[in-house]
């Protein structure tokens, strides 16, 4: 048998219990600290913003009292926080440093490899998409290989709540307790907020297109997976643009940017609406791709990795 442990005296026991509360209570403090902005977040104001633009008020109301609705304000201070750092003077140095990652990660052997094996894939796919909207394949694989690396990576983020974040965060003051003090100072302070009810109404006119898309197909919008600012679908989309330029090529019935075929054409149906022509010299295929993703590095990247995907192109098959 063990020694008993003495017991202790009164008072430390009550010492004791006074530590022991006091660690649980700080433990209490801290999860609701971290758990806290996402479960006690008021949606009423952008539930009734919904219910003004045509939406039912009892539907969005029930719709943003579920569970898995989450204030995620990291994606709107992650935004703010590129969009400051964007105007010091170190963004020279790291725009450089993005366009050799891009040109390294979408230029080696593997990965126009891969490109190629997937275009061979769907090469039957790619002819009849390239003959009814005049871009070439390899482009529209080059943007797939950019965009999600050929559908291996369409985001995990629940879109809903990125978009509701965003929408809600239209002023300073509620992403402030959310951002390093020392990032907004009395020179960007003006700057950040206009630049936050521009982004905010963005995300509300996407959190629209998102419900809509939701209602049209009949599906739960709070399933609905993708980037951290909103994109959906091996192509990318954001719901506005599933909207306005999604296809349904499989004819199933609805618009599925997850669907191989739905976003193949859907892609090709952006660029051709965004000005793409069979002919167009480089600086005009350039400035269509610029409005796909808005980085001159981006556009050069997909018609590198196009131009190294045609020089591949067997001498047997159609060109």
């Amino acid at each position: 048998m063990s020694p008993r442990t003495p017991p202790l005296p009164r008072g430390e026991k009550h010492r004791s219990r006074r530590r022991v509360g006091a660690l649980l209570w700080i433990t209490v403090l801290f999860l609701a600290a971290a758990l806290g902005p996402a479960h006690a977040a008021d949606w009423s104001p952008l539930t009734e913003r919904l219910a003004a633009d045509g939406f039912d008020r009892e539907a969005m109301v029930a719709l943003f009292a579920r569970p898995e609705v989450l204030f995620e304000p990291e994606a709107m201070s992650g935004k703010l926080k590129g969009l400051l750092l964007s105007r010091t003077a170190e963004a020279a140095s790291l725009t450089a440093a993005l366009r050799q990652s891009f040109y390294r990660n979408y230029l080696t052997h593997v990965a126009i490899s891969r490109a190629h094996a997937y275009l061979e894939e769907h090469r039957t796919l790619l002819d009849g998409v390239s003959a009814k909207y005049g871009v070439p394949r390899e482009v529209v694989v080059a943007i797939l290989l950019v965009e999600t690396r050929l559908g291996r990576n369409t985001g995990d983020k629940c879109v809903f709540n990125r978009l509701a974040s965003m929408a809600r965060s239209a002023d300073l003051e509620t992403l402030r307790p959310f951002l390093d003090a020392s990032l907004i100072t009395p020179d960007n302070e003006e700057y950040a907020r206009r630049r936050l009810r521009e982004k905010a109404d963005w995300a509300y006119g996407e959190l629209k297109a998102l419900l809509m898309l939701a209602e049209r197909d009949r599906g739960d919008p709070l399933t609905i997976r993708g980037s951290i600012y909103g994109a959906i679908g091996i192509c990318q989309f954001m719901p506005s643009n599933v909207l306005s330029y999604g296809i349904d090529a499989d004819r199933d019935g609805r618009t599925d940017p997850f669907a191989t075929p739905d976003a193949l054409h859907s892609i090709a149906n952006y660029l051709r609406g965004h000005g793409w022509r069979e002919g167009m010299d480089r600086e005009g295929q350039l400035r269509v791709i610029f409005a796909y993703n808005h980085s001159t590095v981006y556009a050069d990247t997909v018609l590198a990795v196009a131009e190294k995907l045609r020089s591949r192109t067997r001498p047997d098959r159609p060109q």
